[in-house]
């Protein structure tokens, strides 16, 4: 088993010249973006003023970071920042011609790796300096992905006792201890006479109590817990219950690779919770899948089989994640509401192939178009996205922000097809990225989602877990590039009559007319609808200035993009269709005079106390 390659590395370049080798780097490696400067022409996923603050922020959050430059300068940027190598990404440093990559920080979490990767891509020399890995061939704090250390203390002594030639007993008491046999250690017999009784152990194992002396102790995740609850249960209940029974069998909880239930308690928050609480993903089977584990129950329950179809959740649902190979090492234990089992495989469980994922439904408003105006949590959710599912032109602007996964491309119109797809392919156990631009729930398809979910309240929709995540809106954009028109009271009017009568839009607009709101004006005109804008046009001129300014937007964060400031008296004939954001000043909004035209609409500060 390999150790796992590092996700959603930042691939830094400094300017044109490592542009090519940067993309091809983002297309072969997970999650990666590219990173560049903006007073340079490049195909960038994300620009930067100053290459050192991008690099401090991106080892701040914790980003992989690859930087196609001298080492220094990478060096030089993160220096201030070290403080704990256990916490810090992996930093590498890579020729912009490809030949050399150099993990500079991070090595043995994931460091080296990412360097063996790019240079795998080059064909270039991965400049591996651990000794761990240069004389054993492995590293003992870099386990497989799911593998926890106990006592991370004990890596570099038993590490040193290795390179100097010392023995050193590897004891596997759960199984899985491959990769320990697959370098070139030679590990002493623990049954062996002549061992020295101080020499340190590597132990494998799932047991909690550790071994004395300075033996390593690695916890494969070879423990799967199968839990069941009733509808509601508190999480803190079962938590409990959970712990209880792992230290009744005197279990390690880093051992654990899963959590296990029937597909019937996807959307249980306290099944998720327990997951949560031991840092471990939540799956589930369907009741035949449990019902096939009835032979190895130690108990069946009748109430169950009326309530879910099978003889028991808990030990049904460990069973069935470690296989038929794998056995029971905690009987069903109960408290009021929920249950609980313990079973281990022989090799550990890769959990990501057992059961399945509740799925997840993020709605994204992706902003206007503009990567720069994009948030970091939709970017985030897009990356974690299997599936993305939207309107062909919102996904093209997407552009490599959704390389690598399946789009699901609609056109215009189709906003419930869009939905419903959505919600099925997350029901599936999919995680589904549903794109608007500007916010999502303003004139968005968050409010459409929402409103399926209400009226036809169907089971598989109803598990899938949902976020609608914030986006620049197209109001605010307008905005900001006017200046701040938008200082003061304001409303949003959509005179798209699809869905909402004339008549009900008329009155909203001769209210907030009236009310002397800056009113942001969607959907402003279309060819079928020209008149309909002529008539708001007059509704707003009756009560407002003939001068009163007004901005029309089109194409805001795209290419064309343009802006317009004129009277109000001047609407009604202006060139306005549905890529326009049309904002309409209130009887405070001012004109600041030059060659941008600002916008603002005073908030007030100066008329207090007759300033």
């Amino acid at each position: 088993m390999k150790p796992a390659l590092p996700a959603g590395a930042a691939i830094v370049v400094l300017g044109s010249g490592g542009a090519s080798l940067g993309r091809r780097l983002c297309e072969l490696l997970p999650g990666a973006r590219l990173h560049g400067p903006r007073s340079h022409s490049g195909d960038w996923d994300e620009g930067y003023e100053r290459a050192v603050d991008r690099l401090a922020a991106l080892f701040a959050a914790g980003r992989p970071i690859v930087g196609l430059c001298a080492s220094g300068i990478l060096i030089r940027a993160l220096a201030p920042l070290l403080d704990d190598k256990r916490a810090e990404p992996p930093v590498v440093a890579v020729a912009e011609d490809g030949s050399v990559a150099v993990p500079l920080l991070g090595g043995h979490h994931g460091g080296n790796a990412l360097a063996r990767a790019i240079a795998g891509i080059t064909g270039g020399i991965a400049a591996i300096t651990t000794a761990g890995d240069l004389r054993l061939g492995l590293s003992l704090d870099e386990p497989p992905s799911g593998w926890r250390i106990a006592n991370p203390d004990c890596v570099k002594p038993v590490a040193a006792a290795l390179l100097a030639g010392r023995p050193v007993a590897l004891v596997e008491e759960a199984g899985g201890g491959e990769w320990l046999r697959a370098g070139s250690v030679r590990w002493a017999d623990p049954s062996v006479p002549g061992i020295p009784s101080a020499a340190p152990r590597v132990v494998v194992t799932d047991r909690a109590s550790l071994a004395a002396g300075g033996d390593l102790i690695l916890h494969p995740p070879v423990l799967a817990i199968g839990v069941g609850c009733e509808r509601g249960c508190a999480p803190a209940e079962i938590i409990e219950l959970v712990w209880s029974a792992l230290s009744g069998a005197a279990l390690a909880p880093a051992a654990v690779a899963a959590i296990a239930s029937i597909e019937l308690k996807l959307a249980e928050p306290a099944v998720h919770a327990v997951a949560e609480a031991l840092g471990v993903p939540a799956r589930f089977f369907p009741a035949a899948r449990l019902l096939a584990e009835t032979p190895r129950l130690t108990t069946r329950s009748e109430a169950v089989f009326r309530a879910t179809g099978c003889w028991g959740v808990a030990e049904g649902a460990a069973l069935a994640a470690v296989g038929p190979a794998g056995a029971l090492v905690a009987k069903k234990s109960r408290s009021r509401r929920a249950t609980c089992a313990i079973a281990r495989a022989p090799a550990p469980i890769d959990a990501s192939a057992i059961g399945r994922a509740r799925g997840n439904l993020a709605v994204i408003g992706i902003g206007p178009g503009d990567p720069a105006w994009r948030t970091p949590e939709a970017s985030a959710a897009l990356e974690r996205a299997t599936d993305v599912v939207g309107y062909s032109l919102y996904l093209d602007l997407l552009g490599r922000a959704i390389g690598g996964k399946i789009r699901h491309d609609s056109a215009i119109g189709a906003e419930e097809d869009r939905a419903r797809l959505a919600l099925d392919l997350a029901a599936l156990g999919r995680r589904v990225a549903l794109v608007s631009s500007g916010d999502a729930g303003i004139y968005g398809l968050a409010a459409l989602v929402l409103e399926l979910l209400d009226r036809e309240a169907r089971p598989e929709w109803r598990s899938v877990e949902l976020a609608v995540t914030p986006g620049i809106t197209a109001m605010q954009a307008a905005a900001a590039r006017a200046g701040a028109p938008l200082g003061h009271d304001f409303c949003a009017i959509s005179l798209s009559d699809l869905m909402t009568p004339w008549e009900i839009i008329r009155t909203r607009l001769e209210a907030a007319a009236a009310a002397d709101f800056v009113i942001a004006l969607y959907n402003p005109r279309s060819t079928r609808r020209a008149a309909r804008f002529a008539e708001a046009a007059a509704i707003l001129l009756a009560h407002r200035p003939p001068d009163t300014p007004v901005l029309v937007a089109r194409n805001l964060g795209r290419i064309g993009e343009c802006r317009n400031v004129l009277p109000l008296s001047r609407l009604a004939d202006a060139e306005v269709d549905m890529l326009s954001l049309v904002l309409v000043g209130s009887r405070r909004t001012r004109i600041i005079p030059g060659d941008a035209r600002y916008l603002y609409t005073p908030r007030g500060y100066f008329d207090r106390e007759g300033r």
